[in-house]
């Protein structure tokens, strides 16, 4: 993981734009995070709000590219290369039918999150709230991130 490392330190020395980056990788489903350059950059006292703007932009972009990830999927490629059977395509679309474009603002969960976006678009949520609803949680993740940082710095 050394190479992550690496990438968070230039992240961090190119500002702003690093914070947009690493909050962009932070919500597809590479393994990145973008904590730690929120955290570096509140520290070297970098605005909050300027913080929270790119990283919720960043991170709600990458959001929208694992919805468009999701959209162009086919169930047919479940169902032959994951062997996913027909039947529990159609239970767990209902079960994404029931909360809708609202489950988009869980988006922000860690590990789970980002799943949420791809299984939005798979199932061809309606893309406005979804998009919504993924923007809205994004936001007051990183305002509550950076709030908390800001003050226990």
């Amino acid at each position: 993981m050394e190479w992550l490392e690496q990438l968070e330190l230039i992240l961090l020395d190119w500002g702003y734009f690093g914070m947009f980056l690493s909050a962009l990788l932070a919500a597809t489903i590479l393994p990145f995070s973008s904590d730690a350059v929120l955290m570096g950059l509140v520290a070297a006292g970098c605005s909050p709000v300027g913080i929270v703007a790119t990283a919720t932009l960043g991170n709600w972009v990458g959001g929208l590219i694992s919805y468009w990830m999701g959209w162009i999927g086919k169930t047919e490629w479940l169902e032959r290369y994951f062997r996913v059977k027909h039947e529990t395509i159609v239970r767990q679309k209902a079960r994404v039918d029931r909360w809708g474009p609202l489950l988009a603002f869980a988006s922000w969960v860690p590990f789970v999150g980002d799943i949420f976006a791809i299984v939005l678009g798979f199932y061809k949520a309606k893309f406005w709230p979804t998009a919504w609803w993924l923007f809205l949680g994004k936001f007051l993740r990183y305002v509550i991130e950076a709030v908390v940082i800001y003050y226990a710095v």
